[in-house]
Parts: structure tokens; C-alpha cells; sequence
């Protein structure tokens, strides 16, 4: 049985501060099928309290998190408008070893982001 997990964290690059209560949803992707496996919502250090996608869960294959910022930007006082320039943002990842600790960041600012492939 695989033993790999998956976590994330935020951070707010144009505060310095991990983003705090920013709702989180993984999915499982196949050709154009997206299925939902699992939610969760950033905690006061930027990160979900376990792992998004717990030890022996973790498949290999094609996933996408989705992380709802712009409720946070709103909150932090960025500049707003309808519709927002950030909104939900969407990482779609390949997971080939299913063994692996996976870690994918978000690096969020009010009109940019960033990822990599964490540790």
C-alpha cells in the first residue's frame, strides 16, 4: 500500500505572513473528469492541520488544488472589483510516485502567485 501523502501551505508574499482561512480543494483529474477527494482550510500558519491527502492515500496520477484567495485578498484590504483579478486559483500537479511526501505552496500576493514543488 503507497504511503506518500500531499500538503500545502499559503503564504502572503506581500504581507510576509502565512494566509490564514483560505478554503482548500483537492481533486483527482482524469481527461477532463474532475473529482473531488478532499477539503480543507488553511490554519493561522498558513497550513491545513493534517495532511490534504493523508498517508496511503495518495495515488499516482493527475490532481488539481483549488484555493479560494479571494475572500483573504478582500479581507487583507487589497484592491477589490468585480470581478476580483484573483479569485480561485487553480495548481494542477502529476503525482508519479506514490510513495513521496508531496508538497505544493501556494506563494500568493493580490495580483500574482507562485508554486513549486516543495519538500
Amino acid at each position: 500500500m503507497p504511503e506518500g501523502y500531499l500538503t500545502t501551505h499559503v503564504l502572503d508574499t506581500a504581507r510576509g505572513i502565512p494566509a490564514e482561512g483560505i478554503r482548500i480543494l483537492l481533486y483527482r483529474v482524469s481527461g477532463n473528469s474532475h473529482r473531488k477527494i478532499a477539503e480543507a482550510v488553511t490554519n493561522a500558519d498558513g497550513r491545513t492541520d493534517a495532511p490534504i491527502l493523508p498517508a496511503g492515500q495518495l495515488r499516482a496520477g493527475n490532481y488539481e488544488l483549488i484555493f479560494e484567495a479571494g475572500a483573504y485578498l478582500d479581507a487583507m484590504g487589497n484592491p477589490g472589483g468585480e470581478p476580483r483579478f484573483l479569485d480561485s486559483i487553480p495548481i494542477r500537479f502529476g503525482i508519479s510516485d506514490e510513495n513521496a511526501h508531496t508538497h505544493v505552496p501556494l506563494l500568493l500576493s493580490p495580483f500574482g502567485y507562485s508554486t513549486y514543488r516543495g519538500s
